[in-house]
């Protein structure tokens, strides 16, 4: 968008990326925000009530031609409904479409009498919101051009085995020993068999090597990387990953895989009575179907995550099957140029008369 308009100024709340290009009208939060689950955002409310209110005061008294909201409905929503009762005139825009299909579509109405535009990344989205009167547009899903620069053509080691636990702390804890303990049984039965696992950060990397000395596993059976899972994802014969946004990036570089995830008891409580699709993991959503297996909560144990292991390592139909299938999902991501799009498809939303 500064590439196509020099003029442009941007302010609001970010990461270190969008400090980069935007300057100092950035207050970097990313850290801070990035929480999941009931419980979770609760021990975090007041802080979250503090951003919220202090986000309100500064658009106010900026009074932009136009917000942009980034995904994270949970903070998002309630902004554009406070702005529209505050009688904020300007356009409210939204990139990366809220997943309130999954657990309330009823407020997809709702949303396009406060929205003027919006712009989805999965390809399904586009009517669903079109349909409520909301002017939406399907630019492609981003993370195509960001892994394509990655992809390596270095052959697989089918001995290999991948643990993507995920990059929060909470979910190195709930879901990595699991993870651990199916590795340490296909390390008593499989001493063929290897493992690698990916940290997102220094952080997570304590904690994951503290996982593995109590799991038993010694660092030639399990290393652990920081910041490797792309490379992992394209070096290994198959893996285990935490469902979310990786479950894609695994799929794009054709690990063949499963999904793993556990969350709070109560976290999980109310999702199973909110959430509306039958699928946790993005592909299977996609494909309507559970084209990769799913461990999720009690499901998620060492005994059910290693046979899952075998399965997809030791059947060569099967894991070709899931490859296949994850593939032509893939292909309904687009081809790429989603950055570029999206830049078109919000600067033409702020030409646009109201």
């Amino acid at each position: 968008m500064l590439r196509r308009e020099p003029k442009l100024r941007v302010i609001g709340l970010g990461g270190p990326r969008l400090r980069a290009v935007a300057g100092d009208g950035l207050e970097d939060w990313s850290s801070e925000a990035a929480v999941v689950g009931l419980v979770e955002v609760l021990k975090k409310y007041g802080w979250f009530r503090q951003k919220f209110a202090q986000t309100l005061v500064r658009i106010r008294a900026e009074q932009p031609d136009a917000v942009l909201l980034v995904d994270y409905p949970g903070f998002n929503l309630r902004l554009a409904k406070a702005l529209r009762k505050a009688g904020y005139a300007g356009r409210i825009l939204y990139y990366i479409s809220p997943q309130v299909w999954a657990w309330n579509r009823g407020r997809i109405p709702k949303m396009a009498k406060l929205l003027d535009a919006m712009f989805c990344i999965f390809p399904f989205e586009q009517p669903l919101f079109a349909a409520a009167g909301l002017p939406t547009e399907f630019v492609g899903h981003p993370m195509i051009d960001t892994l394509a620069r990655e992809r390596s053509q270095e052959p697989r080691d089918p001995q290999l085995v991948a643990l993507l636990p995920g990059s929060r702390a909470r979910e190195v804890r709930l879901i990595f020993p699991a993870m651990l303990g199916a590795a340490a049984l296909l390390a008593r039965e499989r001493p063929d068999l290897r493992f690698a696992a990916a940290a997102a950060n220094a952080d997570r990397e304590r904690e994951m090597l503290a996982l593995r000395e109590a799991s038993g596993l010694s660092a030639e059976q399990c290393r652990i990387e920081r910041g490797t899972a792309h490379a992992l994802m394209q070096q290994c014969g198959v893996g285990l990953v935490a469902s979310g946004t990786a479950t894609v990036e695994a799929a794009f570089f054709g690990l063949p895989h499963g999904i793993a995830y556990r969350v709070a008891p109560l976290t999980y409580a109310v999702g199973r009575m909110l959430i509306k699709v039958a699928h946790l993991g993005m592909i299977n959503v996609l494909a309507g179907r559970e084209v990769v297996r799913e461990f999720l909560q009690s499901r998620c144990t060492p005994e059910l995550l290693a046979g899952e292991l075998l399965r997809l390592h030791d059947d060569p139909a099967a894991r070709e099957q899931q490859l296949r299938e994850v593939a032509a999902v893939v292909a309904t991501l687009g081809e790429g140029g989603a950055a570029e799009r999206a830049a078109e498809a919000i600067l033409r939303a702020l030409r646009a008369p109201r």
